[in-house]
C-alpha cells in the first residue's frame, strides 16, 4: 500500500544526521518504498535552506541527490488556505500543502515536533508513520 506524507524538514534533517534512525527510516520509504512525498516549491526550498547551514556540515552533492530523488517521487501540490495559527510561521506551508493533499487522497504530516502542529490523526511522528506502514504490510 502507497501513502502520501508530508515530511517535516526536521525529519529529513534527522535522516541525513542518522540514516539508521527512525526518520531515516521515513526517508528511505519517501526515497525507495511505500510513502510517496508531497511537496510544494515552499518546501522544497526550506528543505535547501535548512540542510545548507553550516552547523549542518552535509556535502553539498548529498543533498542535492536526496532532493533530486524526493521530487521525482513526489507529487507537487499548491498549498491550500489554512486558519489554523501555528507557533512557527514556517511551518504554515506543511501543514496547507498537508490539507490541499488531502481534499483529494489521505495524507500524513510527518514530523518530530507534533507540538507545532494541530492536533490531529493525519499528524505522525516518524515511529508512527513507520507503524502505519506495518500495519499497511500485513
Amino acid at each position: 500500500m502507497k501513502y502520501y506524507a508530508v515530511l517535516d524538514t526536521n525529519v529529513i534533517v534527522s535522516a541525513l544526521l542518522k540514516t539508521g534512525s527512525v526518520p531515516g527510516q521515513i526517508a528511505a520509504e519517501a526515497l525507495l518504498g511505500d510513502i510517496i512525498p508531497v511537496l510544494n516549491q515552499d518546501i522544497i526550498w526550506e528543505y535547501e535552506d535548512v540542510l545548507k547551514r553550516p552547523k549542518f556540515k552535509f556535502n553539498e552533492s548529498v543533498i542535492d541527490v536526496l532532493l533530486d530523488d524526493l521530487k521525482r517521487r513526489a507529487v507537487f501540490v499548491d498549498a491550500a488556505s489554512v486558519n489554523e495559527i501555528m507557533p512557527d510561521p514556517k511551518d504554515v506551508i506543511f501543514y496547507a500543502v498537508l490539507m490541499e493533499k488531502r481534499r483529494e487522497e489521505e495524507a500524513y504530516l510527518v514530523t518530530g515536533n507534533l507540538k507545532h502542529f494541530p492536533i490531529r490523526t493525519y499528524i505522525v511522528t516518524p515511529r508512527e508513520m513507520l507503524d502505519i506502514l506495518q500495519e499497511g504490510r500485513i
